[in-house]
């Protein structure tokens, strides 16, 4: 068997200890894994290229979010759309504020060999957004083999460094010439970190793996080509056309991207509904083979014939032993079903968010009351403090009129007194 030849965009020098610490996050792994299985139903010839989000604090990088990217053709070569890129990159950093994450590179499918030169135009296009951005190679064949089985991921992690020529072209080069240097792949070890959030998701999402269901397109295939090798007008044994079905079997069976989307959605809740039917029924069985609780049921009188028949019974078959913990969490999720019951049961619950609501506009107006009779009562100290300056100006002005005062002329002659009082124009010398 002839060996492969091996990959020129390979650094051939191993990676130091001086060279990245890469710790992958397992939501990066269930994003690839969707992209590639919607990408493969959907019939793309396109390369599934995507961006990886996450923090750089030295030489460790973290990845731990990714989304899929848009891509155009120039010039023969497939690259990233600037635009587009650009925003999308802008949106989940607007998103994903504490902690702030930053381009740490993209992924992308390649062999078990490594990176191609189909590659190398997209890679220098992320390098412009950030220098020590490192490439994801996702290797579907080793899937596909069973290669991957044994704990070992199929992808692996490259960084960019630039090397001169090959060592025969080195040995061609005049002293003190500059060699041009050129774009490899260097592998880096990584680790698989994640926290206690993520651990449950991924959980969650491995255990409903198990109700998936693939739909094979090639069954569908068969049928068609089965009906279309028969004769046209042929008529079966119901009298239907066979063309006829055949017609009706293809606009059946084309259905777009939205359609299917739909029908994935609509599955995984038939799915989910499925399940709880499941589990109620089985909550149900075990609640009805309990005994009698002696706290809410009366016991039934014991006949002679029973207690004849007592000492030749053996109950501890027929009664299933009691879990308190498992009747103390049905009563807890029983506790919480009238907020999700039919409108019947909802006027308790309108009852009790009028109370709550009642109760909180009530302290609003209370405080509200304070406030204004603070103003008041400094409203009231005001007006008594500028009253009395008045009341105290007008008794002196009124005792002096009242009192009057005799008027002499310069000869000893009483002309009279001067009065003061109070009129419509105002105080009046009288």
């Amino acid at each position: 068997m002839a060996s492969t030849a091996p990959n020129s965009l390979l650094s051939t020098h191993k990676s130091s200890d001086s060279s990245l610490n890469i710790h992958l996050h397992p939501l990066i792994l269930l994003t690839i894994s969707d992209y590639i299985t919607r990408h493969t139903l959907r019939r793309y010839q396109t390369p599934i290229v995507g961006a990886l989000l996450g923090q750089q604090n030295g030489r460790d990088i973290t990845l731990e979010h990714a989304f899929e990217c848009d891509l155009i053709q120039n010039n023969d070569q497939i690259q990233l759309h600037e635009t587009w890129f650009k925003d999308r990159l802008q949106q989940y950093k607007d998103v994903h504020l504490a902690p702030a994450l930053e381009l740490m590179g993209w992924f992308t499918t390649t062999a078990v060999t490594g990176p191609e030169g189909i590659h190398v135009p997209i890679h220098q296009q992320i390098l412009q957004q950030n220098e020590t951005a490192v490439l994801l190679a996702f290797h579907p064949s080793s899937v596909l083999e069973g290669a991957a089985v044994g704990g070992k991921l199929p992808l692996t992690i490259y960084e960019s460094v630039y090397e001169s020529g090959e060592a025969g072209d080195r040995s061609m080069e005049i002293d003190g010439q500059d060699s041009p240097l050129d774009l490899r792949f260097r592998e880096l070890p990584y680790s698989v970190e994640t926290g206690e959030a993520e651990m449950i998701s991924v959980d969650f999402v491995a255990r409903s793996g198990g109700n998936a269901t693939a739909v094979d397109g090639t069954v569908k295939k068969n049928e068609k080509a089965q009906a279309s090798q028969a004769p046209v007008g042929q008529v079966d044994e119901k009298g239907k056309a066979t063309a006829k079905e055949t017609k009706a079997a293809e606009d059946s069976s084309i259905l777009s991207a939205e359609d299917e989307e739909l029908v994935a959605s609509l599955t995984a809740r038939a799915n989910a509904v499925k399940m709880l039917h499941i589990r109620i029924r089985l909550l149900k069985s075990y609640l009805n083979s309990l005994p009698l609780s002696y706290l809410t049921t009366p016991a039934p009188p014991i006949s002679d014939a029973d207690s004849t028949s007592a000492p030749h019974t053996d109950t501890s078959t027929s009664t299933p032993e009691i879990n308190h913990p498992l009747l103390r969490s049905i009563l807890a999720i029983l506790s919480c079903l009238p907020l999700l019951l039919p409108p019947a049961h909802l006027s308790n619950f309108h009852q009790e968010t009028l109370a709550e609501k009642s109760d909180v506009e009530l302290i609003s107006l209370l405080g509200s009351l304070g406030r204004s009779v603070k103003d008041a009562r400094e409203m009231g100290r005001k007006f008594g403090v500028v009253e009395n300056v008045k009341s105290q100006g007008k008794k002196g002005y009124i005792n002096m009129g009242a009192l009057g005062e005799d008027m002499w002329d310069g000869e000893g002659k009483d002309v009279g007194s001067i009065t003061l009082t109070r009129g419509e124009d105002g105080w009046v010398y009288e």
